[in-house]
């Protein structure tokens, strides 16, 4: 008589499993995630052994090595073309990487993927496009309106794993593009596409597949109402790479940044412009967050944030206006509102700056999420210029992490970012102690404080 398969719980939030369902998972507290997962029994069930090397995912020898013997070498990139694309992905693509992209709907993670393979092509990597979404002649539609050579380029519209697989195996191509994880579906499970035991299955054979191969593989993945990807959490913690894109879907500015990243720097940025040729890196992206203003506005401040490994120069505007409500609001749009909180009441108990009866707007210009805290000194000299209704001297950057007690404390990288915002002709800056320069930086005067009022002081000073 056959065994039965296992039955588990898994969280679609966390990834957390329990032997019965709840209404509550135990793990991350959440509510109505748990779904049901049969799990085949015995070591294929658990490692996933392949049928036809006879190895499963995990390395079960158990056979023991030295660290110091273990020859360390530097994983080869694959230079894709695109220069945005190469610096979120670490300085290009890596023999055998296991990569996720989510993003909503028609924001251009197909045309973006179409690209890389169109440029890859070209330079003679044989590619293998696996579309469950589209036919055959959307995507030809899709080249041609992109006018991209994608001559060698093989397409497949397949959902079933097993034929997916199979396909692969006799094509042996050197970079995949699935499209999307959430369409494919296994005949050895009963569920349905997208749900959790085929999300994680199908993930599980295909990463086993690019790592014995030494294939590149993309996944494009689907996102939630909240912008998180659809499907279990721990198809996050398969693959070795996570992409997100960002920004507005009406704006032509498209932002993909590395939320993880094994082979390069997290939260790297690279900034595209959506055009009628498809996607396009930008080299100077400061200029998109910067408001062209004939003259300083009140409320408007320009910091210079890090992303990844590069600085950029970021304006936060911010609006303080008369509530009528009980209760005044706090909004901000790319910034924490926890954190925008906790700045109000800092800035009114240590710079008798009050906001209790007045509505707080903080914005920051061109769609970009800032999730530094480097950003509060900015968030707060904007909020006292807006209630002063004084605006900042020309010229000003700012950067600096506030403390409860009033103190600004230093920002990673403070270098960097002030060479950055001299390079772009800014000529004062408004800092933290730690990070002042021990050598005067050519056209940039720099003011270096301890606490809030001694900014926003320097701030009234220059003006």
């Amino acid at each position: 008589m056959a065994k039965r398969d296992k039955v588990e719980f898994v969280c679609s939030e966390c990834g957390g499993t329990t032997v019965k369902w709840q209404g509550q998972c135990p793990h991350c507290r959440a509510w109505n995630t748990l779904q049901e997962f049969k799990v085949p029994t015995g070591a294929a069930g658990r490692y996933g052994t392949d049928k036809r090397s006879g190895r499963g995912f995990v390395d079960t020898t158990g056979a023991l090595q030295d660290l110091a013997d273990v020859t360390a070498e530097e994983a080869p990139r694959v230079i894709t073309g695109l220069s945005e694309f190469d610096r979120v992905m670490g300085g290009g693509l890596v023999r055998g990487g296991v990569s996720l992209i989510g993003g909503d709907p028609g924001i251009g993670k197909s045309t973006l993927l179409l690209q890389v393979m169109a440029r890859l092509v070209a330079g003679g990597v044989r590619c293998v496009y696996v579309s469950g979404e589209e036919s055959a002649g959307q995507i030809a539609l899709r080249a041609q309106r992109l006018q991209l050579p994608l001559q060698g380029l093989q397409l497949m519209s397949e959902i079933e794993l097993e034929k997916i697989e199979e396909a692969l195996l006799r094509l042996k191509p050197e970079f995949i593009v699935i499209d999307s994880i959430q369409t494919l579906f296994s005949n050895e499970l009963d569920s349905a596409p997208g749900s959790v035991t085929q999300v994680r299955e199908c993930s599980a054979r295909l990463t086993r597949l690019a790592k014995t191969t030494g294939t590149t593989l993309f996944f494009v993945g689907h996102v939630t109402k909240e912008g998180a990807l659809a499907g279990p959490r721990v198809l996050e913690h398969i693959v070795d790479t996570v992409l997100y894109f960002e920004g507005d879907t009406h704006s032509n500015f498209r932002l993909v940044r590395a939320f993880k990243n094994r082979f390069g720097a997290v939260n790297e940025l690279g900034v595209f412009a959506m055009t009628d040729r498809g996607l396009r890196g930008i080299s100077n992206p400061s200029a998109i967050f910067l408001s062209e203003h004939r003259e300083n506005v009140p409320g408007s401040v320009v910091m210079v944030t890090q992303e990844g490994t590069r600085p950029l120069l970021v304006e936060v505007q911010a609006l303080v206006d008369g509530s009528h409500l009980p209760s005044p609001k706090r909004l901000s749009v790319g910034l924490d509102q926890q954190r925008l909180s906790m700045l109000i009441a800092v800035l009114h108990r240590h710079a008798g700056i009050g906001c209790y009866d007045q509505d707080v707007f903080v914005n920051a210009v061109g769609g970009v999420k800032i999730t530094e805290p480097a950003s509060d000194l900015a968030v707060m000299l904007a909020i006292a210029g807006s209630i002063g209704n004084r605006a900042m001297p020309a010229g000003l950057v700012v950067f600096g992490e506030a403390g409860l007690a009033g103190e600004i404390r230093p920002a990673p990288r403070g270098q960097e970012r002030l060479k950055e915002a001299a390079k772009l002709g800014f000529s004062k800056a408004i800092i933290p102690r730690a990070n002042a320069p021990k050598t005067p930086i050519e056209g940039l005067e720099v003011f270096a404080v301890d606490r809030l009022t001694d900014a926003i002081a320097a701030a009234r000073d220059t003006a």
